[in-house]
């Protein structure tokens, strides 16, 4: 039977709530549609959302079991029943009971993204090494430890590599790579791959994979570089997101597709190309660069004797 007042209860923004119980807004690892808040006593860490049923929800990256709506949030943490649980929340249906916080309210997300960031939350992150990337893939320890790849490789428990892709929402859905296999996250969807966008870059550099592209940043290391990557053949969001992130370099930056060196890398190629007009900025360099003699960039950097050089022609910049 539909009680009017849980379900008003469930509208309740969680943040407020949490904030109230001591909770604080990780700023840096939150975004448009999620906020992570941390408790610093217990150190219990939680993900909120809001799914497009305007319902606020939550889980924790501590423990499965502790997930739902502000509800749950409330029993779980008090213990209370369900009677004492509405004495608790009916305030907030009005006028919160402390000072809290004022937030913007968070962007509606579908129920399959909270599903993809709550399987994303509980992997490691692949810091210093990944088995299946330095073995397999000739990928450094090292490399995984920079700031510029920090948070964009983990690895799960069945010890694959996997990379998480992006929207102007945030998490969309992550690949998964290991030895004769490659997936998706069930119910994600493809967005890019980025890695972390730093001060002072000037080149933007975008690869099929995200495995090519940590192979492009070992044959030409570059402190100035940004990497990206699609996942193989593009879907109908994707050039908005490429735009979109070449729109968002410094001045006088370079858009370098580095695609595969075959009939369907020059077709990306061309994406990109397009892509990169559509910015509108006359001061953005667009350049073509292929792997010599080489199919992908992992295979140059598997396969190479000492580093080689790459083939790179130019285009003029892009009005």
């Amino acid at each position: 039977m539909f009680d009017a007042e849980l379900e008003s209860f469930k509208h309740i923004d969680l943040r407020a709530y949490a904030a109230s119980q001591g909770y604080q807004l990780d700023a840096k690892a939150s975004c448009r549609g999620t906020a992570v808040m941390r408790h610093p006593v217990s150190d219990d860490k939680v993900i909120i959302k809001r799914g497009t049923d305007g319902h606020y929800v939550y889980f924790s990256v501590r423990d499965e079991r502790d997930n739902g709506t502000i509800i749950d949030f409330v029993q779980f943490r008090h213990g209370l029943s369900l009677g004492a649980t509405r004495k608790e929340l009916r305030p907030w249906i009005g006028q919160p009971p402390v000072a809290v916080p004022v937030f913007q309210p968070l962007h509606k997300t579908e129920k399959d993204r909270m599903k993809v960031e709550a399987a994303w939350e509980r992997m490691k992150d692949a810091v210093d090494t990944h088995p299946y990337l330095e073995r397999e893939r000739a990928l450094p320890g090292p490399l995984l430890a920079l700031e510029r790849f920090a948070g964009r490789i983990r690895i799960d428990d069945k010890g694959n590599a996997v990379f998480p892709h992006f929207d102007a929402e945030g998490l969309t859905g992550y690949e998964l790579k290991n030895v004769g296999f490659t997936g998706f996250a069930s119910g994600g969807g493809k967005a890019l791959w980025l890695s972390h966008e730093l001060a002072g870059d000037n080149r933007l550099v975008l690869c099929e994979s995200a495995i090519d592209a940590l192979s492009h940043a070992v044959l030409f290391p570059d402190n100035r570089a940004r990497y990206a990557s699609i996942g193989g053949k593009p879907n109908a969001q994707q050039p908005e997101l490429i735009r979109a992130a070449a729109a968002r370099m410094p001045m006088d930056s370079e858009i370098v597709s580095a695609m595969d060196a075959d009939e369907d890398g020059a077709k990306l190629a061309d994406v990109v190309r397009k892509a990169v007009a559509l910015t509108g900025r006359l001061d953005l360099k667009f350049t073509v660069q292929e792997p010599f003699g080489f199919k992908d960039w992992n295979d140059q950097l598997r396969k190479r004797p000492q580093p080689l050089l790459p083939c790179r022609r130019e285009v003029p910049s892009v009005a």
